[in-house]
């Protein structure tokens, strides 16, 4: 069990061509999972309005816990698509997560990015090549961009943005070099804990 291993494979300050990177590694995918993830952190009005265009029925919710005034859990509870500025305004910023099915909207999905931090998850599975004893492993595999930040499990903002290719849970770092040769990069740091 436990977690697949991240290898930052490519970073630059231009969305689209990580997001460019991040297909190219999927087309090597020898199984690509039918949905992908999506996640984004919403600070203005205008992410909420932009992302709420794209994913229309998706769970928008507080970025932070916020507490109501006997102490309970708040949950936000307006609809994005047709609140006003003014009511969402206090609300913010906002999380939106979703699955969708692949292909769908996730080139409609980094247009729409603010400046949050935000992330689309590609699980599948790498090709087995038994001469490099290398094998895929389903749980692990796959690539994910992260949008304004640098690490797997989403943190600090950063103004670059970072595509990273995950492996099995103990890390196969000839795999992940092979993968950034394809792109025309290399492996970007150490291994992080991933999905």
């Amino acid at each position: 069990m436990g977690n697949s291993r991240a290898y930052p494979v490519f970073r630059t300050a231009d969305a689209s061509a990580a997001y460019t990177q991040a297909k190219r590694l999927c087309a090597l995918l020898a199984e690509c999972d039918d949905e992908v993830g999506l996640f984004a952190e919403l600070r203005t009005v205008a992410d909420v309005q932009q992302m709420a265009a794209v994913l229309p029925e998706a769970n928008f919710d507080y970025a932070h816990t916020r507490t109501g005034p006997a102490g309970e859990n708040a949950w936000f509870a307006l609809d994005v698509t047709t609140a006003d500025d003014a009511s969402l305004e206090p609300h913010l910023p906002l999380n939106v997560m979703e699955d969708v099915p692949r292909g769908s909207v996730e080139e409609r999905f980094v247009a729409a990015l603010g400046q949050g931090v935000a992330a689309i998850d590609w699980h599948g599975l790498w090709p087995d090549e038994p001469e490099a004893d290398q094998y895929g492993v389903a749980q692990y595999d796959g690539v994910q961009v992260v949008f304004h930040g640098d690490k797997a499990q989403l943190g600090r903002w950063t103004e670059h943005h970072t595509v990273f290719v995950h492996v099995t849970n103990w890390g196969d770092l000839p795999r992940a070099q092979k993968l950034a040769t394809h792109i025309g990069s290399e492996v970007l740091g150490e291994k992080q804990l991933g999905w």
